[in-house]
């Protein structure tokens, strides 16, 4: 018989006070009073933890706060004590703006959220309800009396340096470091002893101005009163800057996908008689004489000198035409991530293509205008905090939109497209599409370059189109066409070219050879005769 082995009575307690909280939890849910206090299934998980084919260990920095946590995914690591003092310096600050205001009564007050606080987040929170409260509370204040002073003084007195001011603002934008807006606004209503639409007004200036540093696009905010009437749509400081980035292009692609079924229904019966007028002409083409008499022609022109290379540079612009038609069509097959084949921005400033800035700054205003060249595109805000907060709007697309269609992760793969060195930077810089505060354009090209993994694949219907619209602009370019018909026909044939030129050389020679023995024949008869 083994020896039984010691009981931890601590880890003993913990078990059963976790299967008691679960049994409590299960209870309050079920409630048919509570869940009128609490309507949880109108709460919707918005804080989620970073997918793990984005986990890859070059970028895990990236997802993981390095100064401060936020909310409970990172609450309490060892790592993250150092800066605990200076979040209670700055939480007491907070405290003591308000003579009435006490943390303890904001415990209290949020205690009735407690159950809506754990709905919004999709991992298992192992705290007990005093800890997580306390932990809202504290970390709550702590964000917007930083938010605050930073913002308005540019520095959070002496506590931190800039350095730590950019760290501090990389984790406030980590998507395991949000809490819900709810309870920002909750904490701003006990500590001004205010309504709600006040406390409403104050967090959306101290978001709007976060958000303008931070956004990796330079954005131009909506009317007042109308992000005023959205602000309860928003769940957390992350989710606010990624709607203000990607609006609602999934619900306009949908009002124009019904608007084109109604207009081709009134089309149906017009397609119909083309279609059988259609079938009539192929079957008398298709038939066995009527094939012959109409290839004869094409063969015997075919097989004329110099006819490959007129061939091929009349022909190639409708072939790619017609694959890119293909593509357009092909509405089953997502478009993989090595599918997106675009030129570098040098490439196509060769091509006569202009880059042009847009005014509203989403990504909804990319687009191409095929007569002009004007390749239009939001302008970039590139900074120190950039390549951060990139990936965490990517991964909280990835997280969020359950299956929907990935806008933002499908533009940062169309950026990371046409910028391959930096040259591409200095031009979009000078175009005025991109605005660096980095050391070099060379550090900017490997920041996009580093952005191409993704989730999973997607289609983007307005993105794809302007990605087959730049393909086939600049396919048709003679100057495209040319230097392809060089590089095929040219270099591509440089064995046979150096073959052909060595025989020609082997032939001069002989022949230079032959000659000079006959010239030698004909003065030694001369002179023996």
């Amino acid at each position: 018989m083994f020896p039984k082995k010691p009981t931890d009575s601590s880890t003993t307690h913990q078990h059963s006070f976790d299967e008691a909280r679960w049994v409590n939890n299960v209870r309050k849910s079920l409630d048919a009073e509570l869940e009128e206090q609490h309507p949880l299934e109108q709460v919707t998980v918005s804080i989620f933890t970073v997918p793990k084919a984005l986990m890859c260990s070059t970028h895990r920095d990236s997802y993981t706060p390095q100064r401060v946590s936020i909310g409970p995914y990172h609450c309490l690591k060892p790592e993250l004590h150092e800066t605990e003092r200076y979040k209670l310096a700055i939480a007491k600050k907070f405290r003591n703006q308000s003579k009435s205001f006490m943390f303890h009564y904001l415990v209290e007050k949020l205690h009735s959220m407690e159950a809506k606080i754990r709905a919004c987040y999709h991992k298992h929170i192992n705290l007990n309800e005093e800890t997580l409260l306390w932990i809202m509370a504290i970390d709550s204040s702590f964000l917007i009396e930083f938010l605050k002073v930073y913002y308005s003084f540019g520095k959070v007195e002496t506590l931190i340096n800039r350095a730590g001011h950019n760290e501090i603002l990389r984790d406030i934008m980590m998507i395991e470091n949000q809490i819900p807006l709810f309870v920002l606004r909750k904490t701003l209503e006990v500590q001004l002893e205010s309504t709600e639409a006040a406390a409403d007004d104050l967090l959306l200036s101290i978001l709007t101005g976060l958000c303008r540093d931070l956004s990796p696009l330079v954005i131009k905010f909506e009317d007042d009163q109308i992000l005023k009437a959205r602000f309860r749509e928003f769940n957390h400081i992350l989710d606010f800057l990624y709607q203000m980035i990607v609006p609602r292009i999934q619900e306009e692609e949908e009002e124009e996908e019904e608007e084109n079924r109604a207009g081709n229904n009134g089309e149906k019966r017009g397609c119909k008689f083309l279609r059988e007028t259609k079938l009539q002409f192929k079957r008398v083409f298709a038939s066995r004489p009527a094939d012959i008499i109409l290839r004869l022609p094409w063969r015997v022109v075919s097989n004329l000198p110099g006819f490959i290379a007129l061939s091929y540079l009349f022909t190639r612009q409708e072939n790619e035409a017609t694959a890119t038609t293909v593509s357009v069509f092909d509405m089953e097959k997502p478009p993989l991530v090595e599918e997106l084949t675009i030129p570098s921005v040098s490439e196509l400033h060769k091509a006569g293509v202009k880059f042009k800035p847009t005014q509203n700054g989403n990504v909804s205003t990319v687009s191409f205008d095929s007569n002009t060249g004007h390749f239009h595109l939001p302008v970039i805000n590139l900074d120190i905090n950039t390549d951060t907060v990139l990936r965490n709007l990517v991964a909280y697309e990835a997280s969020n939109t359950s299956g929907g269609p990935l806008v933002f992760t499908r533009y940062t793969e169309l950026i990371n497209g046409i910028i391959d060195s930096d040259e591409d930077v200095r031009l979009l810089r000078e175009q005025g599409v991109l605005v660096s505060r980095l050391k070099s354009d060379e550090e900017a090209a490997e920041m996009w370059n580093g952005m191409s993994k993704s989730v999973r694949l997607t289609k983007v219907g307005f993105l794809d189109k302007t990605i087959e619209d730049v393909n086939r602009y600049y396919t048709g370019r003679w100057m495209v066409k040319i230097g392809r018909f060089v590089d095929v026909y040219v270099y591509g044939s440089w064995k046979i070219l150096a073959f052909l030129g060595a025989v020609l050389l082997l032939i001069l020679v002989s022949l230079q050879v032959l000659s000079l023995v006959f010239g030698s024949l004909r003065l030694f008869g001369l002179r023996t005769g």
